[in-house]
């Protein structure tokens, strides 16, 4: 059972609406003895990380969070809240993995924020991808990137440079497409995570 980390900066709906679709059982996690209930978690979030930041420390979740063994992920923001700093508010965030958030460089050529959907390559055999073919295509909305680190990306994309789409280290794992709006392969991604 799923449980979704709830700090009010996610869009929640979409995600229990896939997670009720695939037929994935959740719950909702408000204070630190909710994490008993569930094996497996996912810290969701859409918007400004420092501002996501501000409000999950707010919660006095964040000891509890960074304390895990079972596996959890972050989606989009939740993923980036999982890096050592953002250039978003210039923000310390949980720095569960020393890596950064930088924002995508505004061109002529490439829109900020990068809209739509892109293709993803895993570089790394892992759980969460079987059974999703390489250069699969998942749904993106965002103007900040995780900057690309060998040891900790699972899969990467490229819009104007490569960085990571997907990041993963013990039992932490983070996507920076949103699984919940990329068809069929984000449902699969999803369904990987909820055996993992």
């Amino acid at each position: 059972m799923i449980g979704i980390i709830t700090y009010g900066a996610g869009n929640i709906f979409s995600l229990t609406a896939a997670l009720e679709r695939l037929g994935i059982p959740y719950g909702m996690i408000n204070k630190e003895q909710d994490f008993e209930q569930f094996d497996r978690y996912i810290i969701p979030g859409v918007g400004h990380a420092g501002t996501a930041m501000n409000k999950l420390e707010q919660t006095g979740l964040v000891p509890k969070i960074k304390s895990l063994t079972k596996p959890i992920l972050g989606i989009c923001v939740g993923m980036q809240l999982l890096t050592s700093y953002s250039e978003e508010g210039d923000s310390q965030l949980l720095d569960l993995f020393p890596i950064k958030t930088l924002k995508f460089a505004n061109n002529e050529d490439r829109k900020v924020p990068h809209t739509g959907w892109n293709q993803v390559f895993p570089e790394k055999e892992n759980a969460l991808f079987e059974n999703i073919p390489n250069g699969s295509h998942f749904y993106f909305v965002h103007s900040y990137f995780i900057e690309y680190n060998i040891e900790y990306t699972l899969s990467s994309t490229t819009y104007g440079n490569k960085f990571s789409a997907s990041i993963m280290r013990d039992n932490f794992y983070g996507v920076q497409f949103h699984p919940e709006k990329s068809g069929a392969y984000g449902e699969t991604l999803l369904k990987n995570f909820s055996k993992i």
